[in-house]
């Protein structure tokens, strides 16, 4: 699917450009015009696809064979949650201990007559027997198919018959779900539970083909029939990801072995973790981003915790597990962000102006590349620190764009290293990362060593790598990270990748000094205002994330239009907080969101968090809409990865939508365009 284009005469070697440190420039010329090719400092002649310390790891087996035999007797998977239900202290498994139960779960499903190759599929939260069954799969040369539970039965449905799934894993909580829509799913023949009671487990008629044991059955059958692993290679598929669009049905990611591990070997190089590093698992193991960590905890030995699976209690769990490593999404960092920030105001005049103090000396120390005094983590950073657990060395934020100033904000008050990354489920995760000793905020770092990255030239939207003073266009990778395409849809996989085997990523970047990659649109998502501005709602919602009313907020706007308006879900507390210094009196929520004066309350702090971010002109929402309901996955207003569904969110909100519009007609004739 790729070529790896090596870098191979001598005079080519002294043509490679090297910037300042973090990439350098391939010298590939087209037929037409020249462009250029970004690769990792750390490995510009030749793409990284294995671990440069360990070569003969080849596959996720590989990698977790080694692990079991390097760490035998080390933590490997810790859980909070007793067998009766209470929450208690972490208790752990070892490498060893779960190398066993992989060797069970694997031997058990032979033992059921599941051939080498089948779809195994997943559907419950992160727990530890996910990675059992996952590296039982890795074992014996099956794939894993992420079945997630937020995606509703109608996608699971149309995912397990898409992918031939012979065995579900599931929980009684999901096991129900799975009964009422079975005789849609032909292809099941065998269904575990984890968790699940064997007197409780309701045994089928066999007319239904279909068998259902716990996941402690399907264990002890494994132990008393014990099989050889049957390695999977290199080129063998690994999982079938399913994502989901904001529209359409999930598509299904083909990821190899050797992509997984290219990925990972690759990050490897910039970022070490160690066998006394603690990482706290809560990101939906269905997504890339969390398998890969795993795969990276595997190789250097890290211990595993599992939160409760309850995102409210997540700040309990990382209290009691103290982790080092800290893996999260804008949306949480942003949360921990605002609650910080309200506290310090809220702490009075005296403890406020320590804040800032503190916060002012250890940013300026900071910037000038020196070591801030300890004074200030023992007076003021110490106590936030404890907030998650008190040890975290290392923070990495992914997903969706981090706020420069929450960025900052998190170094000053943690402390540590805090990374942002940039990937997608086709590049089987990391496309670039921030690189240690960075200390330029807003941006995405350097290509993963595993990949090389190229600009194109987008010229609808005025993009090209020619443009002053920093080359802009569309983000395409290439490299031995790229998937092997779409499961059964070979017309949406040639949409996506060319054929020199570039990826088309569908996001806008542009390249900094240094190499460093920085996002700044997507190509899909972008609308025309009426006089013809293009509008990138993404970068302004990002924006106003940071207004301290706004929990949510979707920017809405059309070529009917001139200006945009905004639908927010406020952050209850602090509109509560505000309303009672106000003096103004409420029923309900409902009713407050309704009153002018909050709308004109949320408007002003939106524009002024906007005039900060210099937002243009025809940026700013012009309107504001407050609700209570957050934007969530069961009132399907978002993905799985928690970006907004646009097209569902305008209907969703249409009403809402329409008389904003009318209202600012009526007060600025000119907001409308002549029709």
């Amino acid at each position: 699917m790729y070529t790896v284009y090596g870098v191979t005469s001598a005079r080519n070697m002294s043509e490679l450009s090297y910037e300042q440190g973090y990439s350098v420039v391939l010298p590939e010329k087209l037929q037409t015009g020249k462009w250029n090719v970004y690769r990792s400092a750390r490995s510009p002649l030749k793409l990284v696809s294995r671990f440069p310390d360990h070569p003969e790891i080849g596959t996720l087996h590989d990698n977790f064979v080694r692990s079991v035999d390097t760490f035998q007797d080390y933590k490997y998977l810790g859980t909070r949650i007793r067998v009766d239900g209470t929450v208690g202290e972490y208790k752990w498994m070892t490498y060893g201990e779960a190398g066993t139960a992989r060797s069970a779960i694997g031997s058990g499903l032979v033992h059921n007559g599941i051939s080498k190759g089948s779809c195994i599929g997943l559907y419950f939260i992160n727990r530890p027997e996910w990675l059992i069954v996952d590296h039982a799969c890795s074992a014996y040369s099956y794939i894993s198919v992420p079945l997630y539970d937020t995606l509703g039965p109608d996608a699971v449905m149309y995912i397990v018959n898409h992918a031939v799934v012979q065995v579900i894993f599931c929980v009684p909580q999901t096991l129900n779900s799975i009964l009422s829509f079975l005789s849609d799913i032909p292809t099941v023949r065998l269904i575990v539970v984890v968790g699940g009671i064997d007197d409780q487990i309701p045994s089928l008629p066999s007319s239904t083909g279909v068998q259902v044991i716990s996941y402690s059955k399907l264990l002890s059958q494994g132990r008393s029939n014990r099989q050889h692993f049957c390695p999977p290679k290199p080129d063998d598929v690994a999982t079938i990801c399913y994502t989901s669009g904001t529209t359409g049905t999930p598509k299904g990611a083909v990821l190899t072995h050797g992509n997984l591990i290219a990925s990972v070997a690759g990050a490897s190089l910039a970022v070490k973790f160690y066998p006394s590093d603690v990482y706290i698992s809560y990101l939906p193991l269905a997504h890339i981003y969390e398998r890969a960590n795993q795969v990276m905890t595997a190789y250097f030995g890290t211990a595993v915790g599992f939160y409760q699976g309850d995102n409210m209690k997540l700040m309990d769990d990382m209290a009691a597990l103290r982790p080092t490593i800290f893996c999260s999404v804008p949306r949480l960092y942003n949360r921990i962000y605002a609650g910080i920030t309200n506290a310090v105001k809220t702490s009075g005049a005296l403890r406020e102006r320590l804040f800032n103090a503190a916060y002012n000396a250890k940013k300026q120390a900071l910037v000038n590349g020196k070591n801030p005094s300890p004074m200030w983590d023992r007076l003021v950073f110490n106590k936030i620190k404890d907030k998650l657990g008190g040890r975290v060395r290392f923070m990495v934020s992914g997903a969706s764009p981090l706020s420069p100033d929450v960025m900052d904000f998190l170094k000053i008050c943690f402390g540590g290293r805090v990374a942002e990354g940039y990937g997608m489920t086709e590049t089987s995760c990391v496309i670039s990362s921030m690189d240690e000793g960075d200390n330029l905020s807003g941006h995405v770092g350097s290509p993963n060593p595993a990949c090389e990255i190229k600009l194109v030239d987008v010229p609808e939207m005025s993009y090209t790598t020619e443009d002053e003073p920093y080359p802009r266009g569309e983000i395409c990778v290439r490299g031995p990270i790229v998937f092997r395409g779409y499961h059964k849809d070979e017309v949406q996989t040639r949409e996506v990748i060319d054929e020199d085997g570039w990826l088309h990523t569908g996001d806008i970047g542009l390249w900094l000094p240094g190499g460093r990659l920085k996002i700044i649109d997507r190509k899909k998502n972008i609308f025309k205002l009426a006089q013809g501005e293009y509008i990138a709602p993404e970068k302004i919602e990002n924006v106003y994330a940071k207004c301290k009313f706004v929990a949510q907020c979707f920017v809405y706007g059309d070529s009917l239009n001139s200006s945009l308006v905004a639908v927010v879900s406020v952050d209850q507390d602090v509109l509560k907080a505000w309303a009672a210094s106000e003096g103004i009196k409420f029923e309900d929520l409902q009713q407050l969101c309704n009153d002018p004066r909050a709308k004109a309350a949320v408007l002003a702090d939106m524009d002024a968090i906007g005039r900060e971010a210099q937002l243009r002109g025809f940026e700013f929402a012009k309107a504001v809409t407050l609700v209570h309901e957050p934007f969530t996955l069961e009132n399907g207003l978002l993905t799985p990865t928690f970006k907004i569904k646009r097209p569902q969110a305008k209907d969703y909100f249409a009403k809402a939508i329409s008389n904003m519009y009318a209202e600012l007609s009526t007060s600025d004739p000119s907001s409308q365009s002549k029709l």
